[in-house]
């Protein structure tokens, strides 16, 4: 086990950016999005480090129109970090070299944790680091073309508990010079269920001295950021569900990791209502129309509303809006003096465990053989 380190975390180092407190948004498909980075930034005051939604290599390097949007930041965004998935060396390392050589970002982080079938069916994701001389290939290629640019990677324990490939994983990635790991203390089995491994985060600490561990895993609150540091000696936390409806946790985060302890975020609904409202607006303006902004927010209505009294009717109504005026409405209907509920933190988004991970055929016999994973297994469309 590492040995415990104080709440008052020093700064991460990604390559040459500095990230202080060691805080970074995990990127979730169809969530971290630019406007939704841009609520947790503001809350944060800037501080940390915001990580893009999944793109795929292959519709990056074709040029894909909505993944060209989805790469794109807002001019206050620094460091610019892409998240980027794939399966075939050639392709990342197109990918990769694209990036750099038109300055698409500043950093890029390599996911290889994705747990969702239409991902691991094709040998990617969290199924790919089973297949150690593919996952070699992958890193190497993408820290060559990534230049100057800092490489990174967000992986899982392995694909169940008879598959863990994290300690090789990380050993494979220290010898191909990537610059922080990312664990999330489950196997792709367990998806979101049961409670995440931080003593694998410890593990894996100890096993690569050389370079920043990051973790992953059931982080609801400021304490819980805190006390991973403390019991696993990781370099910083990567904070993915714990965040959804709660942008202001990044505020929270930032207090904590600098000291200042009781200075916890407890919004009223009246104030949690206008960040609904300017989050719904601010998808309508990144979009380029309003109706489809308030839209695509409809799949956070209720985790914003997550123990506050909202009727079943009125939750149903708030999360079939097509308009801010009709989004505004509804919430003006509820009683806004409502206080912060106590419960409300916790759990949120997907809960789900032990599923049987669906596999290309035969990947499990030789974790050598990488025979039949090509370019053909890429996602042609961004997303996971």
């Amino acid at each position: 086990m590492s040995t415990p380190v104080s709440p008052a975390q020093p700064s991460l180092r990604i390559g040459p950016h500095t990230v202080q407190p060691p805080v970074v948004l995990a990127p979730m498909a169809g969530i971290t999005n630019a406007p939704f980075r841009t609520l947790c930034r503001e809350f944060s005051g800037g501080k940390g480090l915001f990580v893009s939604e999944m793109i795929t290599t292959r519709a990056l390097v074709e040029r894909n129109e909505k993944t060209m949007q989805l790469i794109h930041f807002d001019a206050s965004e620094t460091p610019r970090s892409i998240q980027l998935y794939g399966v075939d060396p050639a392709t990342v390392g197109k990918a990769v070299r694209m990036i750099a050589d038109e300055g698409l970002a500043d950093h890029i982080d390599l996911n290889f944790g994705c747990p969702v079938p239409k991902v691991t069916r094709k040998g990617g994701g969290s199924a790919l680091p089973y297949k150690r001389p593919l996952l070699r290939a992958i890193l190497r290629e993408a820290v060559t073309g990534a230049g100057d640019l800092p490489v990174t990677m967000k992986m899982r324990k392995g694909i169940d508990d008879d598959h863990l490939t994290f300690l090789d994983a990380g050993r494979i990635a220290v010898e191909e010079g990537v610059t922080a790991i990312a664990l999330h203390g489950r196997t792709a089995a367990q998806h979101y269920g049961g409670t995440a491994d931080w003593d694998a985060i410890a593990r894996l600490k100890d096993h690569v001295p050389e370079i920043p561990v990051l973790g992953n895993g059931d982080i609801w609150s400021a304490d819980d950021a805190l006390r991973m540091v403390r019991t696993t000696g990781c370099d910083g936390v990567v904070v993915g569900r714990g965040c959804l409806g709660r942008p202001w946790l990044f505020g929270d985060l930032v207090a904590a990791f600098e000291g200042r302890a009781g200075e916890v975020a407890r919004p009223s609904l009246r104030v949690v209502s206008d960040v609904m409202v300017r989050h719904a607006a601010l998808l309508g303006e990144w979009i380029g129309d309003e109706a489809r902004g308030v839209i695509d927010f409809r799949k956070h209505v209720a985790w914003y509303l997550k123990g506050f009294a909202v009727g079943s009717e009125m939750r149903k109504r708030l999360a079939i809006a097509s308009s801010l005026a009709e989004l505004r409405g509804g919430l003006d209907e509820l009683d806004l003096d409502q206080g912060w509920p106590e419960g409300a933190d916790g759990p949120r988004g997907r809960t789900s465990g032990n599923n049987r991970v669906v596999l290309p055929d035969g990947w499990l016999r030789d974790p050598y053989d990488c025979a039949g994973v090509g370019e053909e297994a890429e996602l042609d469309t961004s997303g996971g």
